[in-house]
């Protein structure tokens, strides 16, 4: 078995405290980190690098597009990457889905992060586009898939069942550390998840301790640790 740290995390485009951010990241050292809200605008591709520079990760997929990307740690080789542009809604933000097809410990497994939209149909809509990426990208590479992001709903929701039908929802299999992820002063909903394929096993997920009080300084939501076993 391949013991693997995932983190996701909704960075709120760096315009709180990019140096809280990194900290953070670094506190619970991740072998993956999913963002949402990359900065898109004014030297989107210096603050990213600077980011992940930062964190000790390299850059394993993402574009401009939609604020998403994937880092890894040194270690991690990526394999493959892919970005997918969902179907857009007029006067709405434009979603999309990063894959990162890595190899860890010898292991094969696609890593995923995505941001849905506030309002009910284009989510679920999304959604429904989300599975049907990752099961051709699971067919193409052999290997599970995570994916990770802020779902912009809560357990229960119509988005999250429909994700649950063929994923498990990482922390209700293994809750550890906090549950509510938004917002980071004041967290009352559990809006961010990572949602794995069966075949990948779940030690831990939560919100990890914010030892240092950085979760408030360095952005709008908490981050979500997974920790993982694949093979």
């Amino acid at each position: 078995m391949t013991a693997v740290r995932l983190l996701s995390y909704n960075i709120r485009s760096l315009r709180d405290d990019a140096a809280a951010v990194a900290r953070v990241v670094r506190a619970v050292a991740p072998d993956v980190l999913c963002l949402q809200e990359v900065p898109r605008f004014r030297a989107w591709r210096l603050r990213r690098r600077r980011l992940a520079n930062a964190c000790g990760m390299r850059i394993a997929a993402g574009r401009r597009a939609c604020g998403l990307a994937v880092l890894t740690a040194p270690h991690v080789r990526r394999v493959h990457r892919e970005f997918h542009l969902l179907t857009p809604d007029r006067g709405l933000h434009r979603r999309a889905l990063a894959i990162a097809v890595l190899e860890i410990g010898g292991t094969g497994v696609i890593a995923a992060s995505t941001h849905l939209d506030l309002e009910d149909a284009p989510r679920l809509r999304h959604v429904h586009e989300i599975r049907a990426h990752l099961d051709r990208a699971r067919a193409r590479y052999g290997a599970p898939a995570v994916l990770a992001g802020d779902f912009n709903e809560e357990p229960g929701g119509g988005s999250w069942s429909l994700l649950t039908g063929c994923f498990r929802d990482a922390y209700a299999t293994a809750p550890t550390g906090g549950e509510a992820t938004f917002s980071a002063r004041n967290p009352t909903r559990r809006i961010d998840a990572v949602f794995v394929d069966p075949a990948i096993g779940v030690t831990a997920c939560g919100v990890p301790p914010d030892e240092t009080g950085d979760h408030p300084r360095a952005t709008d939501h908490r981050p979500l640790l997974a920790d993982l076993r694949l093979g």
